[in-house]
């Protein structure tokens, strides 16, 4: 009997998931990455968080291993969250469960003074305009490219200091309009802004808020987008490398003053840009 029970925990023990989640914990606002090792026998399909259905993709600096990453709405209140693993086993569909922190992150406040023309705007013209360019830009970040064009660590655009961080709450003109979706760099007008990795530039345009944007898809659902600038040195379709020069800062859109606003995505979702370039560089971009 004893034999028995301990011959089928060996062979349960030879088809043990190689699953981690890097960071159980996880702020809202924030990334998680869960990481998955090659297995014989073991084709992992996909993963299942609230209603989202996240690609699983392979590891494009190991090909023995494989990853999915997470994005946390910033209006996810704390909570436990069961992540759920779908894969199949010699041909049998199978799931796995695992356990997600969500965090409050504690963002700030701060206050700003803008043209009230840019914070509620009137005019039927730049309503139509804003809900255009709205509407195009969640179509680029909705699209999941099924490679990746990275070959190394990001890097940031420019090197400056940071003068807001994300997921502060903005209060514009004494009225609360969200929050802010990126990192705001010191940058005066005519600062060289660099691609954070390598990509396909997919947006290069002139916007209402943003000003002079350009969005870079980095593959697999992972976006990099560089606003307020007064220069373009890319066009739509372009390749670019990692450091290439993208453009110039400058203060287009709604600004109090020239910097640099870079931000991210992830399967749509708006998310931390530093902790997740950090995420990704700690512990998926290796040795590169």
């Amino acid at each position: 009997m004893k034999f028995l029970l301990f011959l089928c925990l060996f062979v349960s023990s030879l088809f043990a998931l190689h699953v981690k989640i890097v960071n159980d914990e996880v702020g809202n606002g924030k990334t998680a990455l869960l990481t998955f090792t090659k297995e014989k026998g073991i084709v992992y399909k996909f993963v299942k968080y609230e209603k989202q259905k996240i690609t699983i993709f392979t590891n494009p600096f190991d090909r023995n291993r494989y990853y999915a990453l997470i994005p946390i709405s910033y209006y996810e209140r704390p909570s436990q969250k069961t992540v759920q693993i779908v894969y199949t086993q010699n041909g049998t569909t199978k799931h796995k469960n695992i356990l997600l922190h969500v965090k409050d992150a504690k963002y700030k406040k701060e206050t700003l003074h803008v043209s009230a023309a840019k914070v509620n705007p009137q005019l039927p013209t730049v309503k139509k305009r804003i809900a255009k360019e709205y509407n195009e830009a969640m179509k680029i970040y909705n699209t999941v490219t099924w490679k990746s064009y990275m070959h190394s660590k990001f890097i940031l655009p420019v090197q400056s200091e940071i003068t807001s961080a994300f997921g502060t709450a903005r209060i514009y003109n004494g009225a609360l309009k969200g929050y802010h979706s990126g990192t705001d760099f010191r940058a005066k007008t005519g600062t060289p802004i660099r691609a954070a990795n390598d990509g396909k530039v997919v947006l290069v345009k002139k916007r209402f808020y943003s000003g002079g944007t350009v969005i870079i898809d980095h593959g697999e659902g992972i976006y990099t987008c560089y606003f307020h600038m007064s220069k373009f040195n890319v066009k739509t379709g372009q390749l670019v490398q990692k450091g290439e020069l993208l453009g110039l800062s400058g203060k287009s859109g709604r600004v109090t003053g020239p910097h640099l606003h870079f931000s991210a995505r992830i399967d749509g979702v708006q998310v931390d840009p530093l902790q997740l370039i950090a995420l990704l560089n700690n512990n998926l971009i290796l040795n590169k």
